[in-house]
């Protein structure tokens, strides 16, 4: 132990020996006025602040200075008895003064100045300053030689003020402030010469001198002094605070009855969230851990009799035992002997019992969750399957997969997907109960084993319960989330007697899930084994076809809505397989994209659609679409530059395809790629808008040229009632608000073309303009007509219609009838055994859809017994179903 020395004294220590002042006596007079390199980096920023000083103060310094020259030369103008000499005289003296200003303005002003040492700067602030003051003792001398007069003493009044501003501006910089009484004191000497005057100039130059040097060591002394202590209070309050904020210690004091006078703040925010912990009883705040070894004596017990401890385990005695922390103390006595109460220290044992506790839970568990993790689940199932006794006892497993749970982590982040999957996995606990063993297999997938459980009909049930459950909304951070689950079942010994075999025909029954639209179970069947073994035969013939190039492309006309004519195709892959036949893209694309060829595949598409359109007409577009995968490789613009370059058409004639699928994972990565692409001035288009990603906000950025309208929205939407009409002008006119073209997908009805042209949508593609053909069709095309397109097939839309065969009762004019429902939509119906005098167009009448429920329709056509009619309004054909099962059930 050592006694530390006052402040004063380890100030000195710093200092190199000198008198009794302090400083140094070989310190060199330009050290002390800044005018060397000085390589104490404390003393150099002192020098940067006196520039600073005067840079302040400078500006106003240099337009006194022009406003006193501009004076003077008015003064001299305005006398009449001034000679040009004269004037020239005073024009001189004002360039010199304004040229040294302007420098020193420089210096301590411009950012580019900054860049020279201090020191540098602080020898050319001297010098401009001596010349200046040269400067204005030789004005003040030519002054003195005009007339006496009003002239002479206002030019006398004006000099000498502009030398006292300009001394007290220079006054922060010692070294200016001696270089301008020096250029003063010997611009004297030399235009009087020897005299009185200049004797008694220099006499106080003497004393300026000595005050200045005073001065610029008192300076020099003070920032010795404030770096010293700054240096030791920051080294001091660092070394407690870090100690203290950042490391596992923390201290603590109490007086003689043991209550607490000083606390860390850390310790006493986790202890009194809401109050103080200073005058609290130490055996107040903290609670002893009685399960911990050498722990027989009490807090209490070393407070009252003033005796040391040592690493005693505590948590906060009025809370649960959340934070744990390790405390020792001893008795504290002043020089007397006296008593004064204790002092002592403490740690963190928090996190050392929070390791203890996930090493050993780490084994079995899931970090996150808290549920069996995957090794304890493998145990769990090779167990239970290792158990089952009898001819047979069956074990079931479940294998989940939450839907849509990688739109959360992209859209809210990682912290909401994590805590949106502890609340599934305590649902999941809630619905799966004492039946089985439910656990977490990493990231959003889960296992649940089932022993004893075999019945398909219990099974299903439990599996809509844990789907409806999970599909509930989810409340993360005051967002509502709504997610779907997935499940596929396997059941021992049926589906497999190894947890090998089971989980592989489990995933397998997860995956035929996944393919059915999500959110529903499905049970393993050996069609699915079947289903798997095939889509690696077709993975295995798509290699062979990528090799020997078994692809051709077919084109499938888009046509503006104002002209009628084709304006591009969209170029669709076909594959002709040798003994399949015709494999549907749909069949094969996820295929290829899940083994690696789609981007082979795609360059393929994306070079042959360019050299087949480099036939067409120049003004004809063609459209290629690009997978997801396809748009993250960055070498994408290259291989579309080279696309165009091998073909030879123009940028613009080529258009690409972007499904929603590539905003999931919006990073920098996409926007250099959507502006190379636009870099390479090729078309982009957004594909399948609204069936994917939920978000409009990559529109803000994304440079599309075109949206596509899927055409789950076309479809239907020139039926009464439906909605979709609604959805496309909305997208229409989200679109043009943009700036962007319109194209709908899957036009096949001639009456929703000219709905769509009503809308506002600029194209059209789909069967009701043509099929896709081959280039040479394409070509023929083009040619009839100057590419004019011509409609074909159904001319209006029309609901769906369901096939029945049912009585009904109507009324028309008061008169009741009977007729049979040949079948129905919800729009309206055909009806046998109806005859209607005259026209029967609009004929009124009311029909018994529903027990006791009269239907307003009207009669659109009848003939040979026959009618269609029309309902006023959409009827939901589920009550028809609802009805029949009701009465079904009176029957019964």
């Amino acid at each position: 132990m050592y006694a530390p020395l006052p402040a004063a004294d380890r100030r000195a220590q710093t200092r190199p020996p000198g008198g009794p002042d302090g400083q140094p006596h070989s310190l060199p007079l330009q050290g002390l006025f800044g005018l060397t390199e000085n390589d104490r980096a404390s003393v150099t920023e002192l020098f940067v602040m006196k520039l600073a000083q005067v840079s302040v103060v400078w500006p106003f310094t240099l337009a006194i200075q022009l406003l006193t020259c501009s004076l003077l030369v008015a003064l001299v103008l305005f006398d009449g008895t001034s000679t040009g000499e004269r004037i020239i005289g005073i024009a001189v003296h004002t360039a010199i003064l304004a040229v040294g200003s302007l420098l020193i303005f420089a210096t301590v002003r411009l950012p580019a100045a900054s860049a020279l040492a201090s020191y540098k700067r602080n020898r050319i602030v001297t010098l401009c300053a001596a010349a200046m003051a040269a400067t204005l003792t030789s004005l003040l001398w030519a002054i003195t030689t005009m007339p006496d007069g009003a002239i002479q003493l206002d030019s006398t009044i004006a000099v000498g003020g502009l030398i006292g501003v300009t001394a007290v501006s220079l006054h922060p910089i010692r070294a200016a402030t001696l270089g301008f009484a020096t250029g003063l004191v010997l611009a004297l000497a030399v235009l009087a010469g020897p005299s009185v005057s200049v004797a008694i100039a220099l006499a106080f130059l003497g004393c300026l001198i000595a005050a200045t040097v005073s001065l610029a060591r008192i300076d020099h002394a003070r920032e010795l002094d404030r770096e010293t202590a700054s240096n030791e209070g920051r080294i001091a309050v660092k070394m407690i605070t870090e100690f203290e904020d950042h490391g596992a210690g923390w201290f603590w004091e109490a007086d003689r009855q043991g209550r607490v006078t000083y606390l860390s703040d850390k310790v006493a925010r986790d202890i009194m969230p809401s109050g103080t912990a200073v005058g609290q009883l130490l055996t107040d705040l903290f609670r002893m851990d009685s399960d911990a070894p050498g722990t027989e004596r009490t807090l209490a017990f070393h407070i009252s009799s003033r005796t040391s401890f040592a690493e005693y385990s505590v948590c906060a005695a009025a809370q649960q035992c959340e934070r744990w922390w390790s405390i020792s103390g001893r008795p504290v006595v002043d020089d007397l002997g006296r008593f004064q109460g204790f002092i002592g220290s403490g740690s963190d044992l928090t996190e050392q019992r929070k390791s203890e506790a996930e090493i050993t839970r780490l084994a079995l568990f899931d970090s996150l969750t808290g549920l069996a993790n995957r090794q304890r689940m493998r145990i769990s199932l090779e167990k239970t399957l290792a158990q089952n006794t009898g001819p047979y006892r069956a074990t079931s497993l479940f294998l989940m997969d939450l839907d849509r749970f990688k739109a959360v982590n992209d859209t809210l982040g990682h912290p909401a997907g994590d805590a949106l999957l502890q609340q599934v996995a305590q649902r999941l606990q809630r619905g799966v109960g004492d039946a089985g063993l439910v656990g977490r297999l990493g990231g959003d997938e889960f296992k649940v084993v089932l022993p004893g459980m075999g019945n398909r009909d219990a099974l299903a049930t439990l599996a809509k319960d844990l789907i409806a459950s999970l599909s509930q909304p989810y409340f993360i951070s005051g967002t509502a989330v709504t997610i779907g689950c997935s499940i596929g079942i396997a059941i021992s010994p049926d589906d497999g007697e190894t947890s090998e075999t089971l989980v592989r025909n489990a995933d397998l029954a997860l995956y035929a899930a996944k393919g059915d639209g999500r959110g529903v179970h499905r049970f393993f069947s050996d069609e699915m084994l079947a289903g798997a073994r095939t889509r690696k035969l077709l993975e295995d013939d798509l290699r062979v076809a990528v090799a020997e190039g078994a692809f051709h492309l077919c084109y499938q006309p888009v046509v503006s809505t104002k002209t009628v004519r084709i304006v591009g195709y969209e170029a669709l892959i076909r594959w002709n397989h040798p003994t399949r036949g015709m494999v549907s893209p749909a069949d094969f694309i996820p295929v290829a994209e899940e083994c690696g060829l789609i981007e082979a595949i795609g360059e393929w598409v994306l070079r042959t659609a360019c050299i087949e359109a480099a036939r067409w007409p120049d003004g004809i577009r063609v459209a290629v679409n690009v997978s997801p995968i396809q748009f993250a490789n960055p070498v994408l613009p290259a291989i579309v530059t080279s696309a165009l370059a091998q073909s030879g058409i123009a940028p613009r004639r080529l258009e690409l395809e972007i499904t929603e699928g590539v905003f999931l994972d919006e990073t920098r990565s996409s926007e250099q790629m959507f502006k190379a692409l636009k870099g390479v001035g090729v078309r982009l288009a957004l594909d399948d808008f609204g069936t994917g990603y939920s978000s409009l906000g990559y529109l803000r950025n994304a440079p599309f040229d075109k949206i596509k309208i899927d055409q789950s929205f076309v479809k239907g939407a020139a039926e009464p009632g439906n909605r979709n009409a609604a959805i496309i002008k909305a997208i229409v006119t989200l679109a043009d608000t943009l700036g962007m073209e319109t194209t709908a997908e899957g036009v096949e009805v001639q009456d929703e073309i000219d709905l769509l042209r009503d809308l506002g949508c600029s194209h059209i593609q789909g069967y009701v303009y043509g099929r896709p053909v081959r280039a040479e069709e394409a070509m023929r095309q083009l040619g009839v007509e100057n590419g004019t397109a011509t409609a074909s097939g159904f001319k209006v839309s029309r609901a769906p219609r369901t096939k029945m065969l049912r009585s009904a009762r109507i009324m028309i004019g008061g008169v009741r009838g009977d007729v049979r429902i040949r079948d129905i939509s919800t729009s309206g119906a055909m009806v046998d055994g109806l005859r209607i005098d005259g026209d029967p167009y609009g004929v009124e009448m009311q029909i018994e859809l529903l027990e006791d429920q009269l239907t307003p329709a009207r009669v659109r056509w009848a003939r040979d017994g026959k009618a269609g009619i029309e309902f006023h309004e959409a009827f939901n054909l589920d009550r028809l179903n609802h009805g029949q099962a009701s009465r079904i059930r009176r029957a019964g």
